[in-house]
């Protein structure tokens, strides 16, 4: 019964909530779910995953490239929208049409069922589904004859969050693309992910599962509405998590996150870094966990337990950064590794991956002053900067995995313009190809030989996916080298293969400003902006890494912000619209939009940004307050309850390839806390507890689940959170240097204010929100220099002005180096 599956919503996870690790492996399909209703009987109702031969799903990751031609036999509705994914389905012989009340009242009028297909513009497997079925005359009658057919992408995913959560609850999995059959009232009937054509394996294929859809409308109706309906109400009750209290019972905070801490341990690869077995996620929340257990074992008197934790953070950092899951040329990294040593990737590169890696990137050196993480993070940042930044500031969504062998060839395959081989890189390098080839672990009959899920049915023979399987050190001084010649002649190979490969045809850009992606990797560019100013003067940076000012990095943050603000806010209603493609998306902002913005503009704040940036987050946080939250039951929902085609409001907690809004608002709500005083102060943590009551079971209980509202619910706890207080003229480089000192140190537990008292609209923001910091701004102002003040259990230690003696004053229990 799906209500025995479901149990409850603290109990309920939701790990295929975004794109999925299972929405798009590269050369072993998901093949189809299909779900079996509690009432219900199907000859084809038994159904498992099964991988799909891999000659056959290779020429399925192969598909069609983009006509440039004008002429098209086929237009649908899709044309006129401005979503890349709908429009690569504007010319399907598939009658689509995009999520409305027009394809609603079309499948109400005709009383047939509606096929809605979710994906995204960079999915490998919705390509697969297009080519093999959206793109089928045969298929596409069928679908036009007996359903109406809805294409949404999957940056809506909020809206249709509670079908993903349907069929994974029927069948224990789900994923993109997600393929669910609903009555006309929008009722999910059936559904599944990728659907073959054909029959296979004994298993029906898309077009058999249309016929039995249609047989079953027809001649089963009663039944399949009746399933439809039992599913909605059991989801409802589900899903519709309300706190039992406005407290979370002592001690939970701490078991919770010790429980998290040794849930991840037990699954950590200690041989190839990583929690879990392939295929690998770089899954940052799991790191941000650790790392934030490892800092309250060093502050409770343990720090052996602490180095353990560091100790499995650092070295999978430094296997993610040196496989084939970082692009060693480009800078960012892909996806997910289908193997368990993180070489061979799914290629796709993915905005909140890249926002997430580099903080915890950052976080690393912060503890470890090692450049290695410092370059990698400036790695990331440089590769968002170069490719995916447009002309105004916003941050762009994501780059496919496929792209075609050469200009004009008429197909796509994964990977193509990544990988190499020995031939083309020996041509290019010249003197060098040796000193690469051994560094890379490039080999003539290719690299994809490490492990047994890496190229199972050589499909990639004779090519390489780059590699670093050597100490750099070992290999420089095997040649008799300086360790910096060997990097800068590794560095200026890697331009030589950048510039070639630039030449080649680029995977499809997905060009969509998106709030929440976008939110977090403004988090990620300012605080870069500061923590960096801690590396060493004489650090050298080699390709793809540029080497600038980190300063640079928060005008990237700043353009950023200014963009959605300009374009994506309405400065009359304080709303958010979600998305920006040749104009506002006509989807309003969710959840996540709103959390994950506020959370990039106090970093914005915090590294030294205008008072302006509070005063919008703190609007921001009033209305989604005013549209997400449930003020009897806690915690909020992640839509804003105001389109009727949304049947329910769900309140999601799982931490997966992104955090949960709920995680990051109550994070959050907690930091704006700290920055005010007074009865806006107690609000905010009212709601940061009340919300995480509501996950009480989930926190006990699943705390693997939800590492980050484990990191949440201990930080409302802290007895009393760290500030400090930056006084003085911010236009000095004094000041530049006294807020990197500030952000010297890895503590997710203190807020930085910085108050130029001379400065009436910030004494005037202070003076209104948090008096007490401006008192402390006038009696500590001087006007050469910038004065500091450390303030924690209710006392400020005397004011300092010299940055290393602010360092050394909040750098006090930071978690021990390895």
């Amino acid at each position: 019964m799906l209500k025995a599956v479901l149990l409850s919503s603290s109990s309920f996870s939701f790990p295929f909530s975004r794109c999925n690790k299972f929405s798009s492996l590269p050369r072993t399909s998901p093949y189809h779910l299909f779900t079996q209703f509690p009432s219900l009987s199907w000859p084809f109702s038994s159904v498992f995953p099964r991988p799909i031969h891999a000659g056959k799903a290779f020429a399925m990751a192969e598909r069609t490239t983009t006509s440039t031609s004008h002429s098209h036999k086929y237009t649908n509705r899709l044309a006129a929208e401005h979503s890349p994914y709908l429009l690569q389905h504007a010319h399907n012989p598939v009658d689509w049409y995009p999520w409305s009340e027009e394809a609603f009242a079309e499948a109400r009028k005709r009383d047939v069922p509606i096929f809605l297909s979710i994906g995204y513009s960079t999915c490998h497997w919705c390509h697969v589904m297009e080519v093999e079925s959206f793109e089928n005359e045969e298929v596409a009658k069928l679908l036009n004859d007996w359903f109406v057919s809805i294409k949404v992408s999957v940056n809506l995913a909020s809206f249709f969050l509670v079908y993903m959560t349907y069929v994974q609850a029927l069948y224990g999995g789900g994923g993109w693309p997600l393929s669910v059959f609903l009555s006309p009232d929008l009722k999910p009937l059936m559904g599944g992910t990728y659907f073959p054509p054909e029959d296979k394996y004994g298993r029906p294929g898309f077009k058999t599962i249309l016929r039995k859809v249609k047989d079953a409308w027809d001649n089963k109706r009663d039944m399949l509405v009746k399933s439809g309906a039992f599913a909605i109400e059991q989801l409802s009750e589900a899903l519709s998590a309300s706190a039992g209290s406005n407290q979370l019972p002592d001690g939970l905070p701490q078991n919770a996150l010790c429980l998290c801490a040794e849930q991840l341990s037990k699954s950590y690869d200690s041989r190839f870094g990583g929690f879990g077995s392939a295929p690998k996620f770089p899954r940052p929340v799991e790191i941000q966990l650790m790392l934030y257990h490892s800092k309250k074992l060093e502050e409770s008197g343990k720090p052996e337990g602490a180095k353990e934790s560091v100790k499995m953070v650092f070295f999978s950092l430094q296997c993610m950064a040196r496989g084939g899951i970082h692009d060693h040329i480009g800078g960012g990294f892909h996806r997910y590794s289908v193997d368990e040593c993180w070489h061979v990737p799914h290629f796709e590169k993915m905005l909140y991956d890249q926002g997430q890696l580099a903080n915890v990137y950052l976080d690393s050196f912060n503890i470890t002053r090692d450049v290695f993480y410092s370059f990698i993070s400036r790695d990331i940042l440089d590769y968002l900067r170069r490719d995916m930044i447009g002309p105004e500031g916003g941050i762009f969504s994501a780059e496919d995995a496929d792209s075609a062998d050469f200009e004009g060839a008429n197909r796509k395959k994964e990977g193509a313009f990544y990988i190499w081989t020995s031939k083309e890189i020996d041509d290019i390098l010249g003197e060098h190809a040796g000193l690469f080839n051994e560094h890379y672990y490039v080999k003539p009959s290719g690299n994809c030989d490490l492990a047994r899920m890496s190229d199972p049915h050589n499909e990639f023979k004779g090519k390489n996916v780059l590699i670093e399987r050597n100490d750099s050190s070992a290999l420089a001084s095997k040649l008799g080298m300086p360790i910096q010649e060997y990097l800068h002649i590794l560095g200026e190979c890697k331009k030589k293969l950048f510039d070639v490969r630039s030449r080649r045809p680029r995977p499809h850009l997905d060009d969509k400003v998106i709030v929440s992606w976008n939110g977090l990797a403004i988090s990620s560019f300012a605080r870069a902006s500061k923590i960096l100013k801690g590396e060493q003067q004489s650090t050298d940076f080699n390709f793809p890494v540029v080497g600038c000012n980190p300063n640079e990095y928060m005008e990237v943050a700043e353009k950023a912000a200014n963009f959605i603000r300009r374009h994506l806010y309405n400065e009359q209603t304080h709303r958010l619209q979600h998305s920006f493609r040749n104009g506002p998306s006509k989807a309003p902002g969710f959840l996540d939009d709103y959390a994950f913005l506020i959370s990039g503009l106090l970093d914005l704040y915090e590294c030294g940004g205008s008072t302006d940036w509070l005063v919008w987050a703190s609007e921001l946080q009033d209305m989604q307050d005013e549209l997400f939250l449930d003020r009897e039951g806690g915690a909020y929902f992640n839509t804003p309850g105001e389109d009727p085609s949304v049947l329910l409001r769900v309140k999601e907690d799982h931490d997966g390839a992104e955090p949960s809004g709920n995680s990051v608002s109550a994070i959050n709500l907690v930091r704006l806390a700290s920055m005010v005083s007074g009865t806006n102060s107690d609000h905010y943590r009212q709601n940061a507890e009340h919300l995480l009551a509501v996950f009480e079971t989930r926190l006990k209980d699943m705390a693997m689940a939800v590492p980050l509202m484990c990191c949440a619910a201990d930080m409302l706890l802290v007895p009393s959170r760290k500030q400090i207080v930056l006084v003085g003229h911010k236009s000095s480089v004094e000041f530049e240097n006294m807020l990197a000192a500030a952000h010297a140190s890895y503590d997710p537990n203190k807020t930085v204010i910085h108050i130029d008292p001379t400065n009436t609209v910030e004494i005037e923001f202070w003076e209104a929100n948090n008096s007490k910091v401006a008192t402390m701004a006038r009696n500590n102002f001087a006007a050469d220099k910038v004065m500091a003040l450390v303030c924690q259990n209710f006392t400020c230690s005397p004011p300092v002005s010299s940055p290393k003696s602010l360092e050394n004053m909040v750098s006090k229990n930071s978690p021990s180096v390895v």
